[in-house]
């Protein structure tokens, strides 16, 4: 199974402001914690390796790519 990289998420908009506002009141050490519990827990759900090492991948090239 391939990685989705077209827009699959409803709403996305909204999506994205409850991601942000679930980082409210933490600290940066909390906010990072906590992302990293979403990505295992998300990762967890897909389950398929390849996929996982290939949005790892393109999410390291993309933060690569963005450095000033």
């Amino acid at each position: 199974m391939p990685l989705h990289r077209e827009p699959r998420i409803p709403d996305p908009d909204t999506f994205y402001a409850e991601l942000i506002a679930s980082q409210r009141d933490l600290s940066d050490e909390q906010a990072d914690t906590m992302l990293a519990k979403l990505v295992l827990i998300l990762a967890n759900h897909v389950g398929d390796r390849s996929v996982l090492s290939e949005a790892i991948a393109l999410a390291r090239e993309n933060t690569l790519s963005a450095r000033p």
